[in-house]
């Protein structure tokens, strides 16, 4: 069976392969490192926050992140992220032209200031989106779209619900005031996430400081963009219900977090509660690529197949979050099906791997087939059955 040491910089996986229900230990040996000394998260002047690696999905900081709450512009997210969803699909592109109604031009509060009657292009309006928080923009585009608001927010739930958004409903494209419009911290950054790894093509947009349309030069109301050369995103938000909200992103060397803090109560705050959370998380966390996608864990023996062997492995690249300097404690475990039969396709679950810091499992990811094994014929089928059957003494009388 094959095991594979996949860590970069020094660190050492030591990987566990079962095939029956007794591991087998790899030879490397584990040196336990002093653990690093975390302090207390910071508490924030903030109705709810939540601090998640982009990469991993580990959960560092939070405090009510599961609270129904109002998520006023930041709301907009969802509304740039199913744009930007039909751009990747074909299904719109960039230099489409979409005529502004006197309804989308009619929405109050922040604006692109597009006019009745124009033709604007879908990249203009996902930048007046995502840049200027236009509310106009916005109605444009789910009309656009959906042919209506109310059908686009129907879509925007659609997609909720399949992002696992659990404490989310969407009312409109904007984020204005309504008493069914509700979002959570915890939500928003699994949004965040898809944002950030699902579309990478359009996330520099959340960066831009600046965006002018019309002669009328508009700056993001992010601060931390001017702040922190490492932030890039995303996205503001403020009513009077839901106080001053941002969501933000961050890549420093190879970890990438988001921040969710709503319910402050001025731009300031919400910019330094932000910068708090990420401080706290690059002072005291590392995120660390395990495994390629593809890569090959182990070939165990397949029964009644044209071959004997499968490779199986992890189709995903798998991440791991956890604290600074503790990288030596990590090893991991295949629980692998005791009994694998042709015909396997690829993609077939045919086990787990198991990720351990210390004695704690902290990652658990499916190991999957990585390619597929047809059938073999009647002589070979017979033939492993025999072999398997013998197999299966031998162990019996060696247990």
């Amino acid at each position: 069976m094959t095991m594979l040491n996949a860590f970069r910089r020094t660190a050492r996986l030591c990987l566990f392969a079962t095939v029956t229900a007794v591991a087998l230990p790899a030879t490397a040996q584990v040196i336990p490192q002093p653990q690093t000394i975390i302090p207390a998260a910071p508490q924030l002047a903030a109705s709810s926050w939540i601090l998640m690696d982009a990469d991993s999905g580990r959960i560092l900081v939070e405090h009510n992140a599961d609270e129904r709450l109002p998520p006023a512009s930041i709301t907009k997210l969802m509304t740039a992220y199913m744009v930007e969803r039909e751009l990747d699909r074909g299904t719109i592109n960039m230099s489409d032209m979409v005529n502004i109604s006197e309804n989308a031009w009619r929405t109050g509060g922040s604006k692109m200031f597009i006019e009745v009657g124009d033709r604007v292009s879908v990249e203009d309006l996902l930048h007046g989106i995502v840049i200027v928080s236009g509310n106009d923009a916005s109605v444009a585009m789910a009309e656009h779209l959906a042919g209506g608001e109310a059908p686009f927010a129907d879509l925007m739930n659609q997609h909720a619900d399949r992002l696992g958004m659990r404490n989310t409903h969407f009312e409109n494209a904007t984020g204005l005031p309504h008493d069914n419009h509700y979002s959570s911290a915890h939500d928003l950054a699994l949004l965040t996430q898809h944002i950030i790894n699902d579309y990478p093509e359009h996330y520099a947009i959340y960066s831009q400081k600046n965006f002018s349309f019309g002669g009328i030069d508009q700056p993001n109301r992010n601060r931390l963009l001017w702040r922190d050369p490492t932030v890039d995103g995303l996205k503001t938000g403020w009513t009077t219900a839901a106080g001053y909200c941002l969501v933000s992103s961050a890549k420093r060397d190879d970890m990438r977090l988001i921040s969710v803090v709503m319910g402050t109560n001025s731009e300031e705050a919400r910019a330094q509660e932000t910068q708090k959370l990420l401080s706290y998380g690059f002072r005291f966390y590392e995120t660390m690529k395990l495994y390629e996608r593809g890569a090959v864990l182990a070939t165990p023996r397949i029964w009644g197949g044209e071959a004997n062997e499968l490779r199986v492995g992890v189709d995903n690249e798998v991440f791991m979050t956890l604290p600074r300097n503790r990288n030596e404690e990590l090893r991991a475990r295949l629980n692998l099906r005791e009994d694998i039969q042709a015909p396997i396709a690829v993609g077939d679950e045919v086990g787990t791997l198991e990720v351990y810091l210390g004695d704690e499992m902290v990652g658990e990811r499916q190991l999957s087939a990585l390619e597929s094994v047809e059938e073999g014929g009647l002589f070979k089928r017979l033939f492993d059955q025999v072999q398997r059957f013998f197999s299966g003494l031998l162990s019996r009388f060696t247990d």
